[in-house]
């Protein structure tokens, strides 16, 4: 009997289109500009704008190690550690990156708030101004003017913490909060009619503003006297 000759296996077809697929990779990533086997850098504005705060700050941390000169590795730092509560760093690490870097305007708003939240009003003041004066279209620039405003409430300066808040409320006129805090500016000041139109813009804009609704109870007591 004639023996039949034994079938040779089949090469599979996957392999060259495995291979294809592997070669395609290999471009895209060559076209990307990111080897094989590379992850995406951690993008610490990213995360902080998530409100992932400390993650930010580590990588911030990270990046600075790496390259102490990064200015926008310290600024988004700051932002992290204000966010944090965490005043007394970041006024440390602002006034390094101010220091040894430059007087970018971000640092020096942030040398600012810091100072506000650790109770050192005059030189949260003069932080505030120079924000002003190098950034005057700057993005923080109507929460500097809040800033300024509860500054000088603090210090007693009611007329300069008046014209503050309303220069602020230029840029944010839809703040019932800063509008109600305006209203009692206004009202330590015994300007009780000035008191009352802030109130009133206050409750317009939220009419359920616990802090203009007392306000406006208290100037009208104080009113009707």
């Amino acid at each position: 009997m004639r023996r039949v000759p034994s079938v040779p296996p089949r090469r599979s077809r996957r392999r060259p289109v495995a291979a294809a697929l592997v070669a395609l990779a290999l471009a895209a990533q060559a076209v990307l500009g990111q080897p094989a086997g590379a992850q995406a850098r951690p993008d610490a504005l990213k995360m902080y704008k998530e409100g992932r705060y400390e993650e930010s700050k580590a990588t911030c941390l990270a990046e600075i190690a790496s390259d102490p000169s990064n200015i926008e590795s310290y600024v988004v730092l700051v932002w992290s550690l204000l966010s944090l509560e965490r005043y007394a760093d970041a006024e440390l690490y602002a006034a390094k990156a101010y220091t040894t870097i430059r007087k970018d305007p971000r640092i020096v708003e942030a040398l600012g708030e810091a100072a506000y939240y650790l109770g050192k009003n005059e030189l949260a003041l003069e932080r505030f101004k120079d924000y002003i004066n190098l950034l005057p279209d700057g993005a923080r620039i109507g929460t500097v003017y809040y800033m300024t405003g509860e500054t000088y409430l603090r210090l007693v300066k009611l007329e300069h913490a008046d014209i503050a808040m309303r220069t602020a409320l230029q840029y944010e006129p839809n703040n019932a909060r800063w509008w109600a805090r305006l209203g009692y500016v206004r009202e330590r000041a015994s300007e009780w009619a000035l008191a009352m139109a802030a109130y009133d813009a206050a409750l317009a804009i939220n009419p359920g503003l616990v802090d203009a609704q007392r306000g406006r109870e208290r100037v009208l007591a104080r009113t009707r006297r």
